[in-house]
């Protein structure tokens, strides 16, 4: 066999170095090369598991805010209807009583006026009555002299 190996021109003490060196550049790879890199995408893929989690963790905090939000603003809705409806009930209120005391007025005012007339009425006619009985002394008394 070893002319076998000689006629294809293998030197089997240049081979036996060679697997030497091969051997301490593959000890020298793992362990500075594969190693570390093992070892970084160990800590990227904890670092990537812990940021996945994180985000689930933040999507449920956001979750949980919205529906507390969406809570809250059906509360403040519900609130506002609420307030927006005794508003409503108030106002109705207030302009029930101010047309009634509108009509109050106008009725005062009416009667206050209807009471003024009914004097001015009363004046006009003992004024007027005065004047005819005034007429009539002049009216006598002139028929009275021309007579004398």
């Amino acid at each position: 066999m070893s002319e076998l190996f000689s006629a294809f021109g293998v030197n089997w003490t240049l081979l036996g170095a060679q697997a030497v060196n091969f051997a301490i550049v593959l000890v020298a790879l793992w362990y500075f090369l594969y190693k570390p890199v093992l070892a970084t995408l160990a800590k990227r893929q904890e670092y990537v598991a812990k940021s996945v989690e994180e985000a689930k963790q933040v999507e449920a905090l956001f979750a949980r805010a919205d529906g507390e939000a969406e809570a809250r603003v059906r509360a403040a809705d519900a609130e506002a209807e609420e307030i927006v409806a005794t508003a409503r009930e108030l106002a109705t209120t207030e302009k029930t009583r101010l047309v009634k005391e509108a009509e109050a007025r106008a009725a005062a005012v009416a009667h206050d006026a209807s009471a003024r007339a009914a004097e001015t009425i009363e004046r006009a006619r003992r004024e007027s009555d005065r004047d005819v009985a005034r007429l009539a002394v002049l009216a006598a008394e002139k028929v009275l002299k021309e007579n004398d």
